[in-house]
């Protein structure tokens, strides 16, 4: 057995544990979802309360007194069929939920992920290459800012500038409601208006920390060999810096960016939350507000998965990338 086959059955193994631990977290969560929901009931219908917590119960297909392991039973078979769950709120399945939000989230991340990562390699690159210049200390004192700020926050500033004060955004959705879903030039530039501040608030969050880590990739290949002779040999600086320096010291990134791609199913919950962007963070927001453990199991465990499988991508390209490492047998 290859080690790239050992790896796999080790990440399935992963996944398998990581969905029973999910379940057995969820269903343990304090509190009871009908209760509120036969309390809303009582206020809204003039029912008594055992009445609407039956109805609830028959409602929403929840029994909080089913044996766990008998919920346990019909949880696994569900996934043994791809089915992620039902969500008790919706009255749909998390499958169709997921299929709803998740290009909306794959669009705002991947193109926020890719954008942070791009500028963070050229700034990292950069300081690392004029360690001495004003550019050094700029870039530390924004990603040291950056990472201390949450990530909401920089939401909420770029929410109340510009979409409340300025009103050169719209403040919510991802895309207007009169317009007319499809490939046309109005509704994609629509689309693309909508997701500016969820792109931008993500993009600032993340480019100083991409720029640390190039920064410090790139210092450690400023000391090698092949660094020294091309220096020897006269060529101009801009060929030692993208031919030489950049192109190394981005192979440790790899990594990181596709686990960052697999981190990605699972939005960002503040920041969609704070956009009202119909992504998977956003339903994350919904399912833990409102106790739906039915989506609340299958969105954890579509985002474990992604990432456990994009990090066995991840070690199996950089091998291929970096002809120093070698996959060990």
């Amino acid at each position: 057995m290859t080690i790239i086959v050992k790896r796999l059955v080790l990440a399935i193994l992963t996944i398998t544990v990581a969905a029973l631990v999910t379940f057995i977290v969820i269903q343990n969560v304090p509190g009871d979802p009908l209760y509120e929901w036969a309390m809303d009931m009582v206020q809204t219908s003039g029912l008594d309360f055992e009445t609407a917590y039956k109805m609830a119960a028959q409602m929403y297909g929840y029994d909080p007194n089913q044996p766990l392991l008998d919920r346990l039973v019909t949880y696994v078979k569900r996934l043994l069929k791809g089915d992620l769950g039902y969500s008790m709120i919706y009255r749909a399945s998390v499958n169709q939920i997921i299929a709803k939000a998740l290009p909306w989230t794959a669009f705002v991340v991947s193109v926020s992920l890719l954008l942070s990562f791009s500028m963070g390699v050229i700034l990292g690159t950069l300081v690392a290459w004029k360690r001495r210049s004003i550019l050094d200390p700029l870039v530390t004192g924004y990603a040291s800012f950056t990472a201390a700020t949450p990530d909401y926050v920089t939401a909420m500033l770029l929410l109340l500038f510009f979409a409340i004060n300025l009103k050169w955004f719209p403040s919510k959705g991802a895309y207007d409601i009169g317009i007319e879903p499809g490939f046309s030039l109005a509704f994609i530039g629509n689309v693309l208006h909508h997701a500016a501040l969820p792109i931008l608030s993500y993009t600032l969050e993340a480019v100083g920390g991409w720029a640390l880590a190039m920064k410090g990739a790139a210092i450690s290949v400023l000391g090698e060999d092949y660094i020294m002779a091309a220096k020897a040999r006269g060529l101009k600086d801009q060929r030692i810096v993208t031919s030489y320096l950049a192109r190394n010291s981005i192979l440790p990134l790899i990594t990181g960016l596709a686990i960052s791609f697999g981190a990605m199913f699972g939005g960002s919950i503040l920041i969609e939350t704070i956009f009202n962007y119909p992504g998977m963070g956003w339903f994350f927001s919904q399912a833990l507000m409102r106790k739906d453990y039915g989506m609340m199991q299958g969105l954890f465990l579509l985002t474990i998965t992604a990432t456990i499988l994009a990090n066995f991508l991840a070690d199996i390209l950089y091998a291929k990338l970096d002809p120093r490492v070698r996959l060990e047998r």
